[in-house]
């Protein structure tokens, strides 16, 4: 009997530190699970969100929601479980631009999108937008349009968020010593609609209007300092730049242009 204690014990011990080690090894397994699996699904969601539609709008009393794709214009209201979906077209423009008209059909809902150039206030948030969008549908065997209003906004291109230094002015390759103290460059932050930079010697800022591929340069302010060297260019590139009213990007290169002139081209900082 006493011979068999010591046995008994070493059997305990053994058990004791086997259950210990799977109870460490449990929490490691999940922890490394959870930390892989969060930032792909996160980046993925946040891709999606941003490539798929170039304008959205809402209302609300009776909520809906619109949003136009380079491929689809997708309408959903509170009332229609599903969602009123037509192929993209391009809108028919007003005579002063300010406003834009989609017509569309499809065989089971006739829809009428008006985008207006002009201050938007949503009437739950109080949120400010920059456009008044009526939407006026039919669906089915409806003989009534309903009409349903609201506000809506452009996205910016996240390819536009970058650094962007200076490499041709007014169809001119240019260099650090035309403007004396460093080459202009611009940072655009898509998500605030706005820019910063430099005119080469003085300092930059302002605002980003951007519509598809219209862009614009606004309430630019600069610093005064006064440099040996090199205003004149920096007059021309801040001239170029708030005359710039469409672009392209390729090839890591941002195109400014008014319309077809080429004014300023960028490349890509990394």
């Amino acid at each position: 009997m006493k011979n068999l204690i010591p046995i008994l014990l070493s059997a305990c011990l053994v058990i004791s530190a086997c259950s210990n080690k799977k109870e460490k090894k449990t929490p490691e397994e999940k922890t490394v699970t959870t930390t892989d699996s969060i930032p792909k699904a996160s980046s993925v969601t946040t891709k999606n969100t941003i490539t798929d539609a170039y304008f959205k709008a809402h209302g609300v009393e009776p909520f809906w929601s619109l949003t136009i794709s380079d491929k689809m214009i997708k309408l959903k209201t509170l009332h229609n479980s599903d969602s009123i979906l037509t192929p993209h077209t391009e809108p028919i423009y007003a005579q002063d631009s300010n406003v834009k008209m989609y017509n569309l059909h499809t065989e089971l809902a006739e829809v009428r999108i008006q985008i207006s150039q002009m201050e938007c206030i949503n009437a739950m948030s109080g949120k400010s937008f920059p456009y008044s969008v009526t939407v006026n549908y039919k669906k089915g065997k409806d003989k009534e349009f309903t009409t349903l209003e609201g506000c809506g906004e452009y996205i910016t291109n996240y390819r536009l968020h970058d650094i962007w230094a200076l490499e041709e002015l007014n169809g001119t390759k240019v260099s650090k010593d035309d403007f004396g103290k460093e080459l202009p460059y611009i940072e655009i932050n898509s998500g605030k609609n706005t820019f910063m930079g430099t005119s080469g010697c003085n300092r930059i800022t302002g605002k980003l209007f951007s519509e598809r591929e219209r862009i614009r340069f606004t309430n630019i302010a600069s610093t005064e300092m006064l440099c040996t060297k090199g205003n004149e260019k920096e007059q021309e590139f801040t001239k170029a730049l708030a005359s710039t009213i469409s672009y392209t990007i390729g090839n890591n290169r941002l195109t400014l242009l008014n319309p077809d002139k080429t004014l300023l081209v960028f490349k890509k900082v990394d």
